[in-house]
């Protein structure tokens, strides 16, 4: 009987508290248990990859509209650049675009993220995906600012930018074509002819008719879709409003200043685009003296939205970084015909020429120290019987362009289509297009102060730096000229156009 007992205790033995076997047994057994259950409740296909990833969340969205960030290259006016990149939007935003970009990248269309609790939809929105691509652009124009060759390294069949008249060939020639690829503008539709949607085609207001009646019936830029648009036009004309609106020495327009509030309060009430931004992506355009004072009534509209002006004044507030300046262009007959076009150099007898009544203590100090003094400096008040304006802008090397009672004049077109070099003598004045081209190269900029030494200053250019000027003169020429028909590439249209697309570069717009 003693080999059954001996089993029996080995056995009992190797399930007691201490042995290896009773350990291995407890601590088995628990696991076993957790395994069947976690099978059971957790779903089939079940992974870790299924869970959202950080960049994959999001819920509602963030409101912001920073203002223009580009740095001015110089604090005088004429020499505002907006191809200056040192603490610019386009230095700044490409430091946060990586990440947007990497979550662009991940997914091209809507993400779906499960979680055990809850779904959460990321959909990016139109204004994520435009401002996406507006951030390549920022890129692209920066890395083209790099090349400081005087040519543009990029093809083009019609023109390619080049030589001292452009202060970055390379960079407005991307910025340019990147424009013509990308550039969307919704015109609202609100408003009736004529101080919506018209404007003069002829006269010293000229451009801003012009502009009005391209981009509103022509084909160039214009979306019929706002969601897809970059800015929204404001189809007033402030020259119209003046004509039906003000009353002939009454001196005060508000009756037009609360036409403008009437027409935003409409268009914000029945679109999100005006609300999304509070302006600023939006713009107007005026060639009228009164066209700061208009946009005046409108806060949002002063302080944040494009304004596109003839008198484009910094002591009146043009801002260059958000407004952009407008060539004024006096045509008699809507046409630019006979007035493009002059001597060669060599049959320029005249050094200087003016003619214009007293407008503005400026003239009044020009006709003062100059009238009817010298026959070098030909400044008239009126032009005697026979003497024809336009064949004394074409015989002169020179020719002055003061202000008025406002900044703008059209002299300073009438002397680019003359070929005669512009004097431009004005305060606080923007010329057009500051941003990409280089006026030093091509003008002439006197003080008000040294009215007195214009002869001598104009005297001191030597001949060799003259016909450099006279034949840059001719080459901007382009950018400046108003063609009969449909505009042509970098002309006055399309130059005006990428003042705008350039002022959209510098703001960032976030949706609701």
């Amino acid at each position: 009987m003693r080999p059954p007992n001996k089993i029996l205790s080995s056995s009992l033995s190797s399930s007691s508290p201490g042995s290896p076997y009773f350990l291995v047994l407890i601590v088995a057994l628990p696991l076993v248990v957790i395994s069947v259950v976690v099978c059971t409740l957790v779903p089939q296909g079940f992974s870790r990859s299924a869970l959202p990833s950080r960049t994959t969340w999001r819920v509602g969205y963030s409101r912001s509209y920073p203002l223009a960030s580009f740095s001015l290259a110089e604090a005088a006016p004429g020499n505002y650049s907006i191809f200056n990149f040192s603490d610019s939007l386009i230095a700044k935003e490409l430091n946060q675009s990586g990440h947007e970009q990497e979550m662009l990248n991940l997914k091209e269309s809507d993400e779906v993220a499960v979680n055990a609790s809850e779904k959460v939809i990321k959909r990016y929105s139109r204004i994520e995906k435009m401002e996406a691509s507006l951030a390549r652009v920022r890129s692209s124009i920066r890395e083209a600012a790099r090349v400081r060759n005087l040519t543009s390294v990029h093809q083009d069949p019609d023109y390619v930018p080049q030589g001292p008249i452009y202060r970055n060939a390379n960079a407005f020639h991307r910025s340019y074509l990147e424009m013509e690829k990308l550039f969307k503008i919704y015109v609202y539709e609100e408003g009736e002819p004529p101080m919506f949607h018209d404007g003069p085609c002829k006269s010293i207001y000229s451009t801003e008719g012009r502009f009005i009646h391209e981009l509103d019936k022509g084909n160039s830029y214009r979306t019929r879709d706002p969601n897809e648009a970059m800015v929204y036009f404001l189809p007033f004309s402030v020259v119209m409003m003046v004509q039906y609106l003000y009353v002939p020495g009454a001196h005060e327009i508000h009756a037009i200043g609360r036409a403008v509030v009437d027409y935003v309060n409409i268009i914000s009430n029945k679109h999100p685009y005006w609300n999304r931004s509070l302006g600023a992506d939006h713009f107007m355009l005026s060639c009228h003296d009164w066209g700061p004072r208009t946009s005046a009534y409108v806060p949002n509209l002063f302080n944040n939205s494009i304004r596109v002006l003839c008198n484009a004044n910094t002591s009146e507030g043009f801002n260059p970084s958000k407004d952009a300046s407008f060539p004024e262009i006096h045509l008699r007959t809507g046409e630019a015909k006979g007035l493009v076009g002059g001597l060669s150099p060599s049959r320029r007898p005249i050094l200087a020429f003016f003619s214009g009544r007293l407008h503005g203590h400026i003239r009044q100090l020009l006709l003062d120290q100059w009238k009817n003094k010298d026959q070098d400096v030909q400044v008239y008040e009126q032009l005697p019987k026979g003497m024809s304006y336009e064949s004394m802008l074409k015989k002169s090397r020179f020719c002055l362009c003061p202000s008025g009672y406002e900044v703008a004049s059209p002299r300073v077109v009438e002397a680019i289509y003359a070929e005669c070099v512009p004097v431009l003598i004005s305060d606080s004045y923007v010329p057009p297009f500051s941003d990409v081209l280089n006026w030093k190269a091509f003008s002439v900029q006197i003080e008000v102060k040294d009215i007195p030494k214009i002869k001598e200053l104009l005297m001191s250019i030597s001949q060799r730096q003259y016909l450099r000027m006279q034949r840059r003169v001719k080459q901007v020429q382009r950018h400046f000229l108003v063609n009969n028909g449909p505009p042509k590439r970098f002309d006055l249209f399309h130059m005006t156009i990428h003042s705008i697309w350039l002022r959209r570069l510098n703001i960032r717009i976030q949706d609701y």
